[in-house]
């Protein structure tokens, strides 16, 4: 008899990073000067001021590296560090094995805020995943939105 199993857990980067240069920070303070100048010259101090923060804690979170933190897929639902998501606040999932950054576990969630959760997860646990979630969950073709894609080409 074959069992299946109850649990997988696995640690993994929070999200996919690409280690910029020099020149991607560079180019990023020259267009946050460009729009600082832009927005004084039309008289808005005060957007000038919000570019300029903004631009501050962009560079700042592309410089972080991401944290490792856990993953686990149970017959209970999906946690990610410490969030907890039930299958039924889940409404379907997608394994993503051609993705170019590895495997990936979308996730459509019924939540309006975080609409699809994406996950890494390793290779040899694919099958395994895969057997939890069938038992519990609808396989629906998933892709990440084109916005995020985009953010991808330019190094986010």
């Amino acid at each position: 008899m074959d069992q299946s199993p109850r649990s997988i857990s696995w640690e993994a980067p929070e999200h996919h990073h690409v280690e910029k240069g020099n020149d991607w920070f560079f180019a990023l303070a020259i267009i946050i000067i460009a729009l600082v100048v832009v927005a004084v010259m039309l008289g808005d101090v005060l957007f000038a001021l919000l570019i300029g923060i903004a631009g501050g804690v962009l560079a700042m979170a592309a410089a972080k590296r991401p944290s490792i933190i856990p993953y686990a897929v149970s017959v209970r639902g999906i946690k990610v560090g410490g969030v907890s998501y039930p299958f039924p606040t889940i409404d379907s999932y997608w394994i993503d094995e051609d993705d170019p950054r590895g495997p990936q576990l979308l996730l459509k969630s019924n939540k309006k805020v975080m609409p699809l959760i994406v996950m890494p997860i390793p290779a040899d646990h694919i099958d395994d995943i895969e057997t939890i979630l069938k038992e519990k969950l609808e396989e629906e073709h998933l892709q990440e939105p084109l916005f995020v894609k985009i953010l991808e080409l330019f190094g986010f």
